[in-house]
């Protein structure tokens, strides 16, 4: 995945359809990932706070739907390598969300919370990427038909 998400952000090396396929599959993926570790939150089989689960199911499912709604609403203007960015990114942002809701009050050491501090720290370049994504100018386009002549 790894691998996938770095040739995606190269922009002279654009995916093929093979490779669009594929990431398209990875980013599938990570979202039912991040659904199926969210649905003994949505059952209430998870052991949480009324308040706790409301959070993680905002936040999950909150980030997948609005994203897939502006993806949709926005795929016009997006290239395919642009959107299959967004939509790992947003994969990425989701789960990290969760784990960082899921294990914010998790006892221990620094040491042993490592993980969470460094997922704290990383939701924010994740989310200013995607926004930076989706608003970023697409770039100037000729104007279409036959230039004037004077």
């Amino acid at each position: 995945m790894i691998w996938l998400r770095l040739r995606a952000l190269s922009p002279s090396q654009a995916p093929a359809k093979l490779g669009q396929r594929i990431l398209w599959g990875v980013i599938g993926a990570s979202a039912l990932g991040t659904v199926s570790v969210e649905t003994p939150f949505l059952l209430h089989l998870a052991g949480t706070s009324d308040w706790q689960r409301l959070i993680v199911l905002g936040f999950g499912f909150g980030i997948l739907i609005a994203s897939a709604i502006a993806l949709y609403l926005r795929r016009r203007q997006l290239s395919a390598t642009r959107a299959t960015r967004i939509a790992l990114n947003t994969a990425y942002l989701a789960n990290a969300a969760l784990c960082l809701v899921v294990y914010s009050d998790a006892p221990g050491a620094f040491s042993s919370r490592s993980g969470w501090f460094v997922t704290l720290f990383l939701v924010w370049p994740i989310a200013a990427e995607i926004a930076w994504l989706f608003f970023r100018p697409t770039g100037s386009r000729a104007p279409q038909g036959r230039p004037r002549t004077a």
